[in-house]
């Protein structure tokens, strides 16, 4: 199995380009889109997404993730082994997925060894379909990572600096991802259950509840989500909207 996470869109012809090309050299994949609507550029949010499916997917299941606004650079293209695998760029994308993913290894894409399998040119700027997902394919269909490229340390990949902190008794957070219900998930996790959270840069005060119905349309709160990160949310409604969030922001946060 193969999935898909990419900020392609769905307008143009790029992600049935690179689908094409996977089937081509691996006709017997199964291939999911989880999304290819990633805020462009948003390597935050993609990452987010990638943790969700890698949490949930069975071993052996390839991760082919191409948030990329390094294309053509100098940045590297890596396959990361463990129970599952990661082909993506090295530009901190595999942050989240890295804390489920077991990693043994680590490899650094090389293009000449892709040319030899695909037999078409690398374009400078669609990664995506002439490296990042025909090496998935191949890597789905058996071949092993060591055929595409030389092994780097573990620590050599880039990862995204998410590590919550705290100033006192308040920590400092980040959101990570907002969903299409406007819901705000912060870079929490493994807290002790709180009563309420104080959220002292918006002058609120907001509830702890287990899901969004425990509270009238229209007000927030806070809860655990689905997702194991605290999460802050308006019951049919639009927390993001409402405190003028979006991926990358920082929030001060005080649990009570």
């Amino acid at each position: 199995m193969i999935t898909l996470t990419t900020d392609f869109g769905l307008r143009g012809p790029y992600v049935g380009e690179m689908k094409a090309v996977m089937l081509g050299l691996n006709p017997k994949a199964i291939i999911i889109d989880v999304t290819h609507s990633i805020t462009r550029h948003s390597v935050l949010e993609g990452s987010f997404v990638m943790e969700q499916v890698v949490k949930h997917s069975p071993k052996g299941t390839v991760h082919v993730g191409v948030i990329d606004p390094g294309v053509g650079t100098k940045r590297r293209a890596v396959i990361i082994e463990g129970e599952q695998l990661l082909v993506v760029p090295d530009n901190g994308l595999a942050t989240l997925p890295l804390k489920h993913l077991r990693p043994r290894r680590a490899y650094e894409i090389d293009f000449e060894r892709v040319r030899k399998f695909t037999r078409r040119a690398i374009s400078s700027t669609f990664h995506g379909r002439d490296v990042f997902g025909p090496v998935g394919a191949l890597l789905d269909a058996g071949h092993a990572p060591e055929e595409f490229g030389n092994e780097i340390d573990l620590d050599s990949l880039v990862r995204l600096d998410l590590e919550p902190r705290m100033e006192g008794d308040i920590w400092r957070l980040r959101v990570i991802y907002v969903d299409d219900f406007g819901n705000v998930i912060l870079n929490l996790e493994n807290y002790e259950r709180p009563r309420a959270v104080e959220l002292p840069d918006f002058g609120l005060t907001i509830p702890y509840l287990d899901t969004y119905g425990l509270v009238e349309p229209g007000e927030l709160l806070a809860l655990p989500g689905s997702h194991d990160y605290l999460e802050i949310a308006v019951n049919q409604g639009s927390a993001a909207e409402r405190l003028n969030l979006k991926v990358g922001d920082e929030v001060r946060v005080k649990l009570l």
